[in-house]
């Protein structure tokens, strides 16, 4: 439908952020099919314009960009663009085009090489961080006795040297989030998302190594603060890279190979802590130092990866961008498409940036609404993932505790799996308020079994270990996959850098500070009350991700503006007053009854609807 009104009207509402729904033709369903399409559409604005004049300006785009010489291209593109499932009609289309855009439609995991290996890539380097976070965990075990940090029996003394192993633990974390979380920007900036990805993989490949020679626990220390500054630099940069690389059809499943891989990170770091645990007094420093391979291959790599297009778009370096994107996309009228669409939505974007500074920037993410319900949604789930819980605290010897957490990886791997599948077809809001409530059940359950104390010692730690494992299946479904990849897409092109530095600073600052409490908060609450803590903190977490989470699957990054631009209180009176009691009665009752309008829908989708 197009919008009629006027230039500057239109830019009002954007402003005010009122936008008023668009009332839908009711849809009779005597079989429980939904009645009405939705609340708010998510508009193409090529559809404001006549198609003369959507191909008219796209020449004209391509003419001042110096790229006079894919104008015809471009205006082509732009009709598909405007009109994305109706190619099949389009006469401007030869039949080479038409049977990419059609092999594109049917083959959903369709793209190029270089996309593959790209995204591949990047996924690789996320491997870097768990196994950092494994290579500790098994050098724990020893290398508090190197320092005499600890007893003849190897248990960390109490007091001051306790804290200082815990310290050293959670360094990474903290300042990851504190501090290269929010040195993203100015790298970005300066570097590019290929180059600051190189350099913070070189940090990355070093620190390991410094680990393993470290002389003493200060040397560690220091080692692991400078790691923790260049796992937050990637971290905030490589699920922007990967977001903004993949089309939108599959851009969840795509950005996940993250999460696989950050958990396939952590599941080679516990096989290389079992592999080196009897090579004696170095196996410590083994297990630290071979942190140092993933990150290693992803410098090597990053090298024959394009730069992302939309930080050549951001730029200016439009050609650039461009031919970027042909080496994404596996035909130039799919690749003329896509960044010709990401830059209509990106020019009005720009009316809505406040500043152009860093910290104007930073800022917007707080005061603009638009932005602030991004970073409802991308803090929610950040936090909602720092949920952890450690072997040796329910009985297990040093040696059992790393086969148990190499049981614990292989689970967590196999488990991310089936989410590639799910992510883009069910969603994110879907898999998360799916799963927490199974997590807190089974959180709270390893809690309560700690309490028997009766029988051998497999009776005794069996059942624990097996919610444990439940738990983590549950979060392998849900929460774990999805926290990143839905933090890197959420924020607009212009806020996109700073909004992942403040998620991953809060996903990481609160990691560092749950490593160094939950040894703490176990002896003075016990581990039963500290499973039971975290169990509640689950259900506080479906709340939250309930109330602030949107659904973002199958949306172009351009497209969620006019997602989050819907207010939050009417989100979350419609899923209150609307969704809620649907899903009682139709999934609980059993009720076969129509199901309600969709408070947000994409304008291709609202059309099918009402055709049918």
């Amino acid at each position: 439908m197009a919008d009629n009104s006027s230039p500057d009207s239109r830019d009002e509402k954007i402003h005010d952020e009122k936008t008023t729904a668009r009332s839908q033709p009711e849809m009779a369903d005597p079989t429980g099919r939904r009645q009405s399409v939705a609340l708010n559409i998510v508009e193409n604005p090529l559809r404001r314009f006549s198609p003369e004049k959507t191909a008219a300006d796209a020449r004209i785009f391509a003419e001042t960009h110096e790229m006079a010489e894919h104008a015809d291209l471009f205006a082509r593109a732009a009709l598909v663009a405007r009109e994305p499932s109706q190619f099949d009609g389009m006469t401007e289309l030869d039949d080479g085009e038409r049977a990419a855009l059609a092999y594109e439609r049917d083959h959903k995991w369709h793209g190029s090489k270089m996309l593959w290996y790209s995204i591949g890539l990047c996924a690789i380097g996320a491997a870097t961080q768990g196994w950092d976070q494994t290579g500790s965990n098994g050098a724990n075990l020893s290398f508090p006795s190197e320092f005499g940090l600890a007893n003849a029996e190897g248990d960390v003394n109490p007091g001051r040297d306790e804290w200082i192993v815990g310290v050293i633990n959670a360094i990474i974390f903290l300042t990851a989030g504190l501090i290269g979380a929010f040195i993203v920007d100015p790298l970005n900036y300066y570097f590019g998302r290929r180059g600051e990805i190189f350099i913070t993989a070189c940090i990355l490949t070093a620190t390991p190594i410094g680990s393993g020679f470290a002389q003493s626990w200060q040397g560690l220390f220091a080692a692991r603060f400078v790691m923790g500054i260049g796992i937050g630099a990637k971290n905030a940069t490589v699920p922007i890279y990967s977001a903004e690389m993949a089309p939108a059809r599959i851009r969840g499943a795509l950005v996940m190979f993250w999460q696989l891989w950050v958990v396939a990170g952590i599941f080679l770091g516990f096989c290389a802590n079992v592999i080196v645990k009897d090579t004696g007094d170095i196996s410590w420093r083994l297990q630290l130092g071979s942190a140092f391979i993933p990150s290693f291959v992803l410098g090597v790599g990053i090298f024959f990866c394009p730069e992302s297009p939309r930080w050549l778009m951001k730029h200016g370096k439009y050609a650039k961008g461009f031919r970027s994107m042909v080496r994404l996309r596996d035909h130039p009228i799919i690749a003329a498409r896509d960044f010709y669409y990401s830059y209509v939505i990106y020019v009005e974007e720009l009316n809505l940036a406040r500043g152009a500074g860093y910290f104007s920037r930073l800022w917007d993410c707080f005061a603009v609404p638009r932005i602030r319900r991004s970073n409802y949604g991308a803090s929610t789930v950040m936090i909602a993932q720092q949920i952890s819980s450690i072997f040796q605290s329910v009985g297990y010897t040093d040696e059992q505790a790393l086969y148990a957490s190499l049981g614990y990886g292989a689970v967590q791997v196999v488990f991310t799996i089936p989410t590639l599948f799910l992510i883009d077809t069910k969603g994110r809001r879907t898999l998360t308020l799916a799963t927490f409530p199974f997590m807190a059940i089974f959180l709270l359950a390893a809690g309560l079994s700690l309490l028997k104390d009766t029988g051998s010692r497999g009776e005794q730690i069996g059942p624990v270990v097996l919610f444990v494992y439940l738990f983590t299946i549950a979060y392998s479904l849900g929460e774990g996959p999805v926290a990143f990849q839905y933090s890197a897409e959420v924020f607009p092109t212009i806020q996109r850098e700073q909004g992942m530095a403040w998620a991953v600073c809060i996903n990481n600052t609160f990691a560092g500070v749950l490593s160094l409490t939950f040894p703490r908060m176990q002896s003075v609450m016990t581990p039963t009350g500290a499973f039971g803590f975290y169990a509640g903190l689950n259900l506080i977490a479906w709340f939250m991700i309930f109330c602030f989470v949107r659904e973002t699957k199958q949306l172009t990054l351009e497209e969620l503006d006019q997602v989050f631009s819907v207010p939050t209180s009417k989100f979350i009176g419609h899923e209150l007053k609307v969704w809620l009691p649907y899903f009682i009665k139709r999934h609980i009752l059993r009720k076969r009854i129509a199901k309600p309008p969709q408070i947000i829908e994409k304008d291709d989708k609202v059309k099918e609807l009402v055709d049918e």
